[in-house]
């Protein structure tokens, strides 16, 4: 989540070329934290007491302005796809709810190049900053059904914890997005700590693990199933 490797400019994405997906084996997250941290109430209140008013940069105001005039040609209900790498994930909502918007979110223009040719026309990719693009629908009144976060960055080291998005200031707005909030990891602790997070702020979550016979939603998630990792998913539902 750091700003040095923030894209130079953003918009939507259109489909474009096949790509393999990841694949091989993955190493399970390793961490000295073997529960949730110490110091992650005392970030939650001080996040409470004040909105996160750092500068929204343009290109994510054009990204999200463009997503915006796209939706605005047809009104659906929206899915909200954070995080969402080369969009498979996306994809896959897309076709399971084909009466839907649903937007993926992801700042790595290499990741969103890797697109595939079959992107649904309810499906729209975007190129943002998460922290940024989350506050803009905030400020726009976006009401997502459902909202994803699927597998990212656990951060695992205990000095990192203000790199985990529940633990950033900017984790108010994803909350008032509401919605059907669903996240999965392959670090229990992470899960864990975004339950504690999403109590905090008044919403209750469950969590459990993702069964192998459901298709995975991302090529992190099919990698990390083929290695025999145990994967948890957080689901709250408003």
């Amino acid at each position: 989540m750091s700003d040095a490797d923030h894209p130079q400019s953003s918009g939507v994405m259109g489909a474009g070329t096949d790509d393999t997906p990841a694949s091989g084996v993955s190493r399970s997250v390793t961490s000295s934290q073997t529960g949730p941290h110490d110091d992650l109430e005392r970030q939650l209140r001080r996040h409470a007491q004040a909105p996160f008013a750092k500068p929204i940069a343009d290109y994510n105001r054009d990204a999200f302005d463009q997503v915006t005039e796209r939706m605005a040609a047809v009104d659906r209900p929206l899915i909200l796809d954070s995080g969402c790498g080369t969009g498979d994930s996306s994809r896959l909502l897309a076709r399971r709810y084909p009466g839907h918007w649903v937007i993926g979110v992801d700042r790595s223009a290499d990741r969103l190049s890797r697109q595939r040719a079959d992107t649904p026309p309810n499906c729209l990719l975007v190129r943002a900053d998460l922290v940024d693009f989350w506050r803009l629908a905030r400020q726009a009144g976006w009401t997502p059904e459902r909202h994803y976060l699927l597998y990212p960055n656990p951060e695992p080291k205990p000095r990192h914890l203000k790199r985990r998005f529940h633990a950033h200031p900017v984790f108010p707005s994803v909350v008032a997005l509401g919605g059907r909030f669903e996240s999965r990891s392959n670090w229990r602790v992470y899960v864990q700590e975004l339950a504690l997070a999403l109590e905090f702020h008044g919403r209750t979550a469950r969590i459990e693990p993702v069964e192998d016979d459901e298709p995975p939603m991302t090529p992190f998630e099919r990698k990390y199933r083929a290695s025999g990792q145990p994967l948890w998913r957080l689901i709250s539902d408003g």
